[in-house]
């Protein structure tokens, strides 16, 4: 399963997300202002899949300005816009800066700045496996394991970070279930992560929010695993809001917690996780849905994308470079600050 397609003719396709799981639906881009949008719009979300996109976007814009005289202005301008586009997920950042350098190096030749793009895409597939194999030895013979949002192949390059350690797991005859929170807002546990799982032949139980505490002390959950937006220098770390309540729930319980992600969603410059951007989106997607009000007019919403867990709720760390473990700090710092 994919989300996301460099096409022979230099273009860009995208599987229109906010469209799943009732109809697969691709949608081609020439430009990179309509990828800024698209990013913005949740055609295309998760941390990885977002870096990825913005790289491939800033291919688009080298082709488009090409032979102009204001050549590097232009990219610059294109960089800023797509860094504009959502604050949290620390991969687009580290894409674009990745672009940039290339950039540099190759005066702006369009073909350079492709083999960049696609290297990155490669890399962060080969990450999300790696980062599988290791996180399968975490999973025990037989495991219920709970997940929150979709950190699959939808929202990666490939395969997926908390999803590829259930996809691994799962080919060595470990899972014997998948719990899938419906993540509200947008639903992306119920549209994305049920439908992938379902998909692949995974078995999986689809959850509302609010019922993962009631799972849990009925003993039908043995792991949590969820992906990672950006994580700091001490192990604290951004996921889709609610995360931070399984986290707590799970120590309640006594059930281990981990996180998957690849190096690029480590952010080293942030000593902790009060320095994590937080989106806040439209309050429509918490007073509507589908278009019919949910809430009295006029009522004020709040609306973060995201929460951050402390460090301290963490059993583990899945990275492509091995399972981390207390005290995150020192392992984060050994592990990654010379990535």
């Amino acid at each position: 399963m994919d989300a996301i397609r460099w096409n022979a003719d230099h273009t860009l396709s995208l599987l229109d997300q906010t469209r799943l799981p009732v109809r697969e639906e691709w949608i081609t881009y020439t430009e990179y202002r309509p990828v800024i949008d698209a990013i913005r719009t949740m055609v295309v979300r998760g941390a990885p899949a977002i870096g990825v996109t913005a790289a491939y976007a800033m291919v688009l814009a080298a082709r488009q300005f090409t032979g102009t005289p204001d050549f590097g202005p232009r990219m610059d301008r294109a960089a800023a816009e797509l860094a504009a586009s959502r604050p949290t997920a620390v991969n687009l950042f580290w894409a674009l800066d990745r672009m940039r350098a290339a950039a540099a190096r190759c005066g702006g030749d369009p073909g350079a700045l492709e083999r960049e793009a696609v290297a990155i895409h490669r890399e962060d597939v080969e990450m999300n496996r790696a980062m599988g194999a290791f996180g399968a030895a975490v999973v025990p013979p037989g495991a219920r394991i709970l997940t929150h949002c979709n950190a699959g192949a939808l929202a990666t390059g490939g395969y997926g970070t908390a999803l590829g350690v259930i996809r691994a797991a799962h080919e060595q005859g470990k899972v014997s279930m998948v719990y899938a929170d419906e993540t509200r807002p947008l639903l992306q546990g119920a549209r994305l992560t049920a439908y992938e799982l379902a998909s692949d032949g995974i078995p999986v139980t689809l959850i509302c929010d609010d019922m993962a505490g009631a799972l849990m002390a009925r003993g039908q959950v043995d792991l949590v695993v969820v992906g990672c937006d950006r994580m700091a220098a001490n192990g604290d770390f951004a996921n889709k809001i609610g995360t931070y309540s399984l986290a707590v729930l799970a120590r309640h319980h006594g059930i281990p917690f981990y996180t998957a992600l690849p190096s690029s969603t480590i952010d080293l410059s942030l000593p902790d996780g009060s320095g994590i951007p937080v989106e806040q989106r439209a309050p429509e997607e918490v007073s509507a849905f589908a278009g019919t009000p949910t809430g009295p007019a006029g009522v004020s919403v709040w609306n973060p994308a995201f929460d951050v867990t402390p460090h301290q709720l963490l059993t583990g760390i899945i990275t492509e470079r091995g399972v981390l473990y207390p005290p995150f700090g020192q392992s984060l710092t050994e592990r990654f600050s010379k990535v």
